[in-house]
Formats: C-alpha cells, structure tokens, sequence
C-alpha cells in the first residue's frame, strides 16, 4: 500500500482543524501535531499543568487521546487508510501517537458523518430537554466509545444513578471549599470578551454560576441541589462511564480517544454531551465507584448525553501556526 508522499497545504488545514476542536481539559489543548510523509505524530505539550485540577496528568493525556481520534477521523475522511499506535516508544516520551497514512481508502459514511460532528461537539454544561435518549442510540454511541481496554458502561437507573448522585453531590462540596481549586479555576476562566484572543481557557459564560446538576467546575457561589434533587435530574439524563482494564498513561490516553469517538457518535445522532472527570480525581470518589458500582476497571470519565434546545457555543482555540510542526 503505497503512503502520503506529501500533504498539501488544503490536507493541512484540515488535519490541524480537526485535531484543534478535540475537547481538552480547561481548553489547555495540551497538543502538538507534527506533519511528515506518510506519518502523523501527535505530541503532548510540556505545559501548562493544572496541579489541582488534573493532579497526575491523566485529563492531559485524556485529551490528547481525544485529538488522536479527531484526527484519525479527518485522515480517513481524506480518503487515506490510517492506523494508530498509541505511546510508540520510550525513547520520546512526549509522542502520544503515531498515525501511519496509507493509500487511498474510502471513508465509510459513519466516519464521515463523526468527522462532520466535530464541527458542532461542544461540552453542554445546561440541562437537557427532558427526552429520553432512546436505548438503540445509546448502544450505538456506547459500542462507537469502545476502544482495546476501554468501555463505555451505561450507568444504570435505581441505586447506581443514586450512587453517583451522592458522590457528585460530594465531590461539588469538596470543590466549593478547595481554595486552590478555586484559583485555578479562576485563572483558567477567560472574561468573553478576551476568550478568542488567549486561544485557552474556559469562557466565563461556560460556567453557570446558579445550582448545577452534576459536579464539574464548581465555583464558591455554585449551589448543589440536595441529593433527592440531584439524583432526580440525573435521572431525567443518560450517563455513560469510561472504565479502563488498567490505570497507566496508555490507559488515559486510550480513555480520551475512545471517549471522543462516543461523544462525536452522540452528536452525530442529534445529542449533546458533556464530560465530567474532576470529581474522579478526589480517590474517595473513584474508590467509591469501583466498590459500589462493582467496577473491574478503573473510572476515567463521566460522561451526560441528551437532547439539548439549542447548540452551545464554539470554545477559543489556539492558533493553527501553534499547534502545527512540519518535518
């Protein structure tokens, strides 16, 4: 099979745009793409960090799993055969993926159709219209967020909603009261105005300052619903859980890009979704999880999906100049 001997400036434009829109955490977009004949190598940044946010680094290398899947998709959109090795030496540790680019490969319409939706992904911090997600559409986007050593696990209606109702309803008190947590979230929160301008950060507007259903960017004027309450909005809602076989850095990064492809699955079919992983860095609240949900795997993400009023808004991104390394 022959290879790309050359990427053209328009090839370009569209594998760096696409790996761009992957979700990060905070928006840090904690990757770099370098561009060669025949290969793609996806590379994580050396900062910034967010040591109370993302403790252990296991959102970066999250996140830089979800670029990994966005661009995979805009390689076969290309029309080129794509095949992904993730951490491929350890000589660099930074390499997060390579991507070996074959000949010519038709897309399949479900891959054109995911690649399409990460023009419209965006993480729906709002409650969801009330409908329920039909079951045939949640297989589909749980078998799309399948990966080697990765499930995407429905949880379940009853007593496992209930479980992590409590556990959210903990994990926001935690965070209330987290005094470095909150600085860090302030200076990751980008007045709108200048949002598009910094290219990273979460929009003030993003973060909804009255009472949340879910624990994820919680600021000390946030007020968390009692647990009767919160457990009956989650309930109204479809959660999925990402469990990995392991809990190493290839683990994380498998996690991000099988999360990403269920989350373009999802948007594809007309949903939204939105991502949770701060309440799993607390251990009581991973621990927890595993015990009463009887978990054989390790926790990495939450993931809310439903049917949204209106679009959300497109976050800054960084520049493509930023992002880009040819060689």
């Amino acid at each position: 099979m022959s290879t790309v001997d050359s990427w053209t400036r328009a090839e370009t434009e569209v594998l760096t745009w696409s790996m761009r829109r992957a979700p990060s955490v905070h928006n840090t977009q904690p990757w770099l793409l370098e561009v060669a004949p025949g290969e793609l190598v996806v590379r994580e940044r050396s900062g910034p960090v967010l040591p109370h946010h993302d403790p252990d680094g296991r959102d970066r290398a999250a996140s830089c799993g979800a670029a990994v899947a966005n661009l995979e998709l805009a390689v076969r959109t290309l029309g080129r055969a794509a095949e992904v090795a993730f951490l491929p030496g350890r000589a660099q540790p930074d390499v997060v993926a390579r991507i070996a680019v074959g000949g010519q490969a038709a897309p399949s319409t479900e891959e054109l159709r995911r690649h399409g939706a990460i023009a419209r992904r965006a993480s729906h911090r709002a409650p969801f219209e009330g409908v329920a997600v039909p079951a045939p559409v949640t297989h589909r986007i749980v078998a799309a967020g399948g990966a080697p050593g990765v499930e995407a696990r429905p949880v379940r209606p009853g007593r496992e909603v209930a479980t992590v109702a409590r556990l959210l309803r903990f994990a926001a008190e935690s965070f209330r009261r987290d005094g470095a947590y909150q600085r860090e979230l302030s200076l990751w929160t980008i007045r709108d105005e200048h949002a598009h301008h910094h290219g990273v950060g979460v929009p003030a507007s993003r973060i909804p300052a009255g009472s949340l259903p879910w624990a994820g960017l919680v600021r000390r004027a946030t007020e968390i619903p009692e647990q009767p309450e919160l457990e009956r909005r989650l309930a109204a809602e479809t959660l999925l859980l990402v469990v990995t076989a392991d809990d190493a850095r290839l683990d994380h990064v498998r996690a991000g890009y099988a999360l990403e492809r269920a989350w373009l699955a999802a948007v594809g079919l007309g949903l939204a979704a939105a991502v949770l992983t701060q309440p799993l860095h607390l251990p009581e609240v991973r621990s927890a999880l595993c015990e009463d949900l009887g978990l054989t795997g390790f926790p990495q993400a939450l993931m809310r999906i439903g049917y949204a009023a209106e679009e959300d808004p497109e976050s800054p991104r960084r520049a493509g100049e930023e992002v880009l390394r040819r060689r």
